[in-house]
């Protein structure tokens, strides 16, 4: 004999009314009935299983080799026999008993490549028959599911009708493959949709509704090549991934032989930091100015060659930007010099920082040069306490300073008029104070400069016909 080709399950026939803590004692009885009662050299069952799924070795050697038994008169050759502890004739055997059972089954079949769910040609030994009264003739062959039950191959209510009706269950566990296999975690990694990004070792998680006894073993996939090989009972394997995009799976292989593989899971391999694109940089914006607080535009771009997670501002304000965002409105401190500090992420963890530093200066309206008429106007709602007003068709402010951004800052009410505003010498723009909210310290006009360098902002009143009044606060630029 050199090989097993099927399975024949049996009962032992004695009572279920045992202990599992005296199987071992139970199974030594029937040595000793199968030698000394029967003229046998060794117990007839390959294999003896209890009430409790604990498995015995029944003739010896027959573990793991193609050991020849004596169950099945006529088809002992290339056959197991699996015998459970008890009397089923109108009793279930037990789950643990059934379960243990298929695996052992599953096991002893998968050896030589046979299905458990399929059906095998064997040849009788011995002339005979069997429950269903099928007649066997010595040398002839004959067709029998891989798992049998003693009275599919001879005249016997053996494994009892009950256990014999629950061949089906046993031979669908027993053949696999296993089912329900999922990547359940990949650590080590972050997730973005269906993809993993990290920077080089992971480590996958999986799970099966296939009990883990079935499992022979799984193997993690990397590219379609096994890099890690565990067994049954192990739900997690690592890997060292070079960079790059990556197809990762996870094969089980079943006790039965039959393999199947887990749904792909798609992991990105990337060492290189992300790229600040364009640096940080700051703008002065419109808004409301005070003695605390200059409304500007913080600016960037980063990139990243697999995925861009996040930009995070960690100074002077901890803020946290989505990877298409370029750009966030804050306020600093006038006369303080601020360093706005960046961070970039992405989803591998590769992290890259730049930073900018700037100064916001408010210029008074008193620090300009006049022309024309000129009115100095007293509030608690003006920069300082003071403002400069004027109706004065061409009347003129110009400020002068070394900066990279400017902003205007002025009173707006209905009855305010328009000015010119005038950069460097060459005319900026018109702008419409008029405003049917009364509204104090505006940055009403902004211009920004890629470096810091001297410039002049002059601005003059153009007289608008009904509200020539303009009311300015001042200027403040960005050093």
């Amino acid at each position: 004999m050199d090989q097993v080709k099927a399975v024949f399950v049996h009962h032992t026939a004695q009572t279920n009314a045992y202990s599992c803590a005296d199987s071992a004692a139970i199974v030594r009885g029937l040595h000793t009935y199968h030698v000394q009662s029967n003229g046998w050299k060794d117990l007839g069952y390959n294999f003896i299983v209890d009430k409790c799924g604990t498995v015995f070795e029944g003739r010896k050697g027959g573990v793991d080799r193609p050991v020849m038994g004596a169950h099945t008169y006529g088809f002992n050759r290339d056959t197991a026999g699996i015998a459970v502890i008890g009397m089923y004739t109108n009793t279930n055997a037990a789950t643990a008993a059934t379960t243990s059972v298929a695996r052992v089954a599953a096991w002893k079949l998968g050896q030589y490549k046979a299905d458990p769910g399929g059906s095998v040609q064997l040849t009788a030994g011995a002339n005979g028959g069997n429950m269903d009264h099928k007649k066997f003739v010595a040398g002839s062959q004959y067709a029998f599911p891989r798992i049998s039950g003693h009275r599919d191959g001879f005249a016997t209510e053996c494994p009892g009708l009950s256990l014999y009706r629950q061949l089906p269950a046993i031979r669908s566990l027993a053949a696999g493959p296993v089912t329900g296999l999922t990547i359940a975690s990949v650590t080590g990694a972050n997730a973005s949709g269906s993809t993993y990004y990290t920077r080089s070792k992971i480590t996958v998680g999986w799970k099966a509704t296939t009990p883990s006894a079935f499992v022979k073993s799984y193997e993690l996939l990397v590219g379609g090549k096994p890099v890690a090989t565990v067994k049954g009972n192990v739900t997690s394997a690592s890997a060292t991934l070079v960079a790059g995009k990556h197809s990762v799976q996870v094969r089980a292989t079943h006790q039965s032989g039959k393999t199947s593989l887990s749904p792909v899971a798609t992991v990105v391999a990337d060492t290189a930091p992300p790229v600040f694109s364009t640096k940080p940089g700051l703008t002065l914006r419109t808004g409301t100015v005070n003695s605390t607080a200059v409304p500007l535009t913080l600016k960037w771009k980063a990139t990243d060659a697999a995925s861009l997670k996040e930009v995070r501002l960690t100074a002077p304000t901890a803020k946290t930007y989505g990877p298409t965002t370029v750009s966030a409105s804050h306020t600093a401190k006038p006369a303080k010099a601020t360093t706005w500090k960046m961070t970039a992420y992405d989803r591998a963890g590769n992290t890259a920082a730049a930073s900018v530093s700037g100064t916001p200066v408010i210029l008074q309206e008193s620090a300009a040069k006049k022309g024309g008429k000129w009115t100095t106007k007293s509030s608690g709602s003006y920069l300082g306490g003071k403002s400069y007003s004027s109706s004065t068709k061409g009347a003129s402010l110009t400020w002068t300073f070394t900066g990279r951004s400017a902003s205007w800052v002025v009173s707006r009410a209905a009855t305010s008029g328009q000015a010119y505003v005038y950069v460097d010498g060459k005319k900026a723009a018109t702008v419409d104070l008029k405003s049917s909210a009364t509204k104090y310290r505006q940055a009403i006009w902004t211009k920004s400069w890629s470096s810091s360098a001297k410039h002049t902002v002059k601005i003059v009143v153009v007289g608008t016909k009904g509200r020539p009044a303009l009311t300015t606060d001042g200027l403040v630029y960005l050093k």
